[in-house]
């Protein structure tokens, strides 16, 4: 499959400064790592054990607006699940991952951030959390599926 294809991301890494660059959103995961096509042109192969989150940004220029906006103020509009991830510095951040557990990727979780209109998305490395709690589901199927009350058949209609 041919993608030409490429996402801006910035990289934070936990020890070290962080990395701004461009991905193939295909196959970017590789066995040992995240390969980030730098900014200076060098192909480069971040350990998942070094990556803290990968933000996929518009623009590389401004503040990370992940770090100023970590919770939803009231509850997120977009279906899912609304889950709080703990990071192993301690660190905090909330997002929404889908709610179909089979598109769960093996290696993290890719989320959307309570501030979406400057990212889209986050993708964690399952090794960079500690804690991964579940805050609620929005857009349940079962709030969906309810049936209308049944009538009362001893009840008297008398306004038809």
């Amino acid at each position: 499959m041919s993608g030409s294809t490429s996402k801006k991301i910035v990289a934070y890494r936990f020890d070290r400064e962080s990395v701004q660059g461009f991905i193939n959103p295909l196959t970017f995961l590789q066995e040992g790592g995240v390969e980030v096509l730098t900014s200076a042109g060098a192909v480069a192969a971040l350990p998942y054990s070094e990556i803290k989150a990968l933000c996929f940004v518009r623009d590389f220029e401004g503040p990370p607006s992940w770090k100023a906006h970590r919770t939803f103020p009231s509850r997120p509009k977009i279906e899912g699940l609304w889950v709080k991830l703990q990071f192993r510095d301690g660190d905090t951040v909330e997002g929404v991952i889908g709610n179909n557990l089979l598109l769960m990727e093996d290696r993290g979780l890719s989320i959307t951030p309570p501030d979406a209109g400057f990212q889209n998305r986050i993708y964690v490395p399952r090794t960079a959390l500690t804690q991964v709690q579940v805050l609620g589901v929005v857009g349940s199927p079962l709030h969906r599926a309810r049936k209308p009350k049944a009538e009362a058949k001893d009840q008297l209609k008398m306004f038809e």
